[in-house]
């Protein structure tokens, strides 16, 4: 891979936007026709294979649902007045709503209105996938204003024989080892949660498309629980292959860095994005598995117990706008996307450039001088971390230890541990064990 810090960073940051708002006002669920609208705006950026997994199929322990599609919904008050507008805002209705047409009283209404009392101008957003139901959200505002009297009430949906759609792009590198990025699409105008990992990964993509790669790379974008379940049903018998994954969700608002481990907590992943969060000098938090959150305990679960974890920004659920119409594209912003990018360049730069050496000349401090590296090192009180860098590399160079070992352990930047190994193998003190 070339140096990610020469890649615009800050232009790529505004690309992802433009791509968020782009996507923004389709209407998402775990099936339907939003999902296959949001893989072919896909398309035009990768060569995204769309998959669609038909109603009924059994998956795991689940079964592929009934397709449900939205064409319109509302509320009109006792005087026709349009209290509730679908075309406004997708979040208004309770996703997998059965089809409603008909008049009723404020009182049978309510039970099936939802609000957040505090916070009272927002909508929240809810779903029935599983539980055959229908409801509306909408401000808290507008519910303390309704009055009695009949209202009138329709959502146009439809439940057919359908399919699941997911999307699924293959980036084939020098080994058959892979690295699995899954972010999830079935969350309708909501831009946290999720279209920031789905712009994030579609960059991503792009990035590494035209890139020599020593892993593979599968990129999968997927309904959340039901679309994991389903990939891993049709693919399990090449799970061995995944070496590396993390699930990219919550990647757009403001807030620190945060990694959630895998389920072993010391898998090379682990180790990886916590030696990137140390190296970007900025703060993070790591916080340990738990069996729930997003795909990540799909992968996970005891089963599979895949090396995946999942680098966000704010965790999901932590931040008052998780699932209401506020998150939406004033809560993210270019700049926190494009940082997110970089973060996830410099995990796949770790992974890409970590290897293990043998010290060639294990027996007492090489003659560096002779070799041309001895400006590097010199012999001044002030030597600096590029000079300390060749000397831990040649010191754990011994077939036990990796660069990201070497990292870890010196507390120096990992790309600096790769131009000592640089440096010291063209010069012939340093192997890789595959060639020794």
């Amino acid at each position: 891979m070339n140096d990610i810090e020469s890649d615009n960073l800050a232009h790529t940051g505004l690309d992802m936007y433009s791509l968020m708002e782009e996507l923004y006002p389709i209407c998402r669920s775990i099936t339907g026709d939003g999902v296959r609208e949001t893989l072919k705006i896909l398309q035009k950026h990768i060569p995204l294979q769309i998959r669609e997994v038909p109603t009924g199929t059994k998956v795991l322990d689940w079964t592929i649902p009934k397709e449900w599609n939205i064409r319109d919904a509302y509320i009109k008050d006792p005087n026709g007045k349009m209290i509730v507008d679908f075309r406004e805002t997708n979040v208004h209705v309770i996703s997998y709503s059965t089809p409603v047409n008909k008049k009723i009283p404020l009182d049978e209404l309510k039970k099936h209105l939802h609000s957040l009392e505090q916070y009272p101008d927002w909508i929240p957003y809810l779903t029935s996938y599983y539980n055959e139901n229908w409801g509306f959200c909408l401000t808290h505002n507008t519910v303390k204003k309704l009055t009695d009297g009949e209202y009138d009430v329709k959502i146009d949906s439809t439940f057919k024989e359908g399919s699941l759609s997911y999307g699924e792009f293959f980036l084939k590198g020098e080994s058959d080892e892979e690295v699995l990025l899954s972010t999830y699409l079935c969350h309708p105008s909501l831009c946290n949660d999720n279209l920031s990992g789905v712009v994030l990964l579609t960059r991503l993509a792009e990035y590494l498309k035209g890139k020599k790669l020593k892993y593979s790379y599968r990129f999968l974008f997927i309904p959340e629980t039901i679309g994991a379940i389903a990939w891993l049903s049709k693919n399990e018998m090449n799970l061995s292959k995944i070496k590396f994954g993390l699930v990219a969700t919550c990647v757009g608002d403001r807030g620190n860095s945060t990694y959630k481990q895998s389920r072993n907590a010391m898998d090379t992943i682990d180790r990886i994005v916590q030696k990137v969060l140390e190296d970007s000098g900025t703060p993070f938090r790591i916080m340990e598995f738990w069996p729930s959150g997003s795909d990540e305990r799909q992968y996970s679960s005891p089963g599979f117990n895949l090396p995946i974890g999942s680098l966000m920004r704010t965790c999901y659920g932590h931040f008052p706008e998780y699932h209401t119409s506020a998150d939406n594209l004033d809560f993210i912003t270019a700049e926190h996307l494009a940082d997110s990018l970089k973060k996830y360049l410099a995990v796949i730069f770790i992974i890409e450039n970590d290897m293990t050496y043998i010290n060639t000349n294990p027996k007492g401090e090489p003659q560096l001088g002779r070799r041309g590296l001895y400006a590097k090192i010199g012999g001044t009180k002030n030597a600096g971390m590029d000079e300390l860098s060749i000397l831990w590399v040649l010191n754990h160079s011994d077939g036990n230890h990796s660069l990201l070992d070497i990292s870890i352990r010196s507390k120096i930047h990992f790309r600096t541990i790769r131009q000592a190994a640089n440096a010291l193998e063209s010069c012939g003190l340093l192997v890789p064990t595959d060639t020794k």
